[in-house]
């Protein structure tokens, strides 16, 4: 665990945001360059922004594509290492849970099949694409943090990518980025995570340390 802010004073976290593919999942189940290619998305536009480039006939019959291609990745993905720990660590420490995605629901209910320890009612709130406006943009996030009853000072955002924090910081929370043993995936510009962490199973420490007895 790496504190990319020493000399800050620690406060209470009550809930903790987590992105999902690659984040409670194990990264890899869904191939972007090849959804990409399937859709004709330009590689450099992520593929929600591309989408909105279109008429709505033509975004309405894409976004049929792209369920399609989560779902497939649903039913292929496995829990990321860790994960299980880390939420059953949060949940005996009585903190809030949440699932931010630029994914739909429905394959976010398909993959919390895979994991055995909790499904899908572990999590006070789940924001997906349908619900708030996609990371980086902070409206899933507050939405997140008004429905868990909490303050944005009050929440921890977790993803393994530069959206992720980048939407934490825009609204408020305090980031972590999960590199899973990889570089970082931070550009230079972008905010600077509060914290790395290589595997999940560090978050428990970071809520220990910021929420001592």
């Amino acid at each position: 665990m790496k504190d990319r802010t020493p000399g800050r004073r620690p406060g209470t976290i009550r809930g903790v945001l987590f992105d999902f593919d690659g984040t409670l999942t194990m990264p890899g189940a869904l191939d972007f360059p090849a959804i990409k290619r399937g859709l004709g998305c330009p590689p450099e536009l992520p593929i929600l922004e591309y989408l909105e480039t279109l008429t709505s006939e033509r975004k309405g019959a894409l976004l049929k594509i792209l369920d399609a291609e989560e779902d497939k990745a649903a039913e292929q993905s496995v829990p990321n290492n860790g994960a299980e720990l880390c939420i059953d660590g949060l949940k005996q420490r009585g903190i809030l849970l949440g699932i931010i995605t630029r994914n739909s629901l429905q394959s976010v209910h398909k993959a919390l099949q895979r994991f055995r320890s909790f499904k899908a009612g572990a999590f006070a709130t789940i924001i997906t694409r349908d619900d708030s406006l996609p990371k980086p943009h902070p409206d899933g996030v507050q939405q997140a943090a008004k429905r868990m009853g909490i303050s944005l000072q009050e929440l921890l955002m977790i993803g393994d990518f530069r959206f992720d924090i980048m939407a934490g910081k825009n609204a408020g929370a305090r980031t972590v980025l999960l590199t899973n043993g990889r570089e970082s995936v931070m550009l230079p510009g972008d905010p600077e995570p509060d914290y790395i962490v290589t595997g999940l199973e560090e978050i428990v420490e970071i809520i220990d340390a910021l929420n001592p007895l």
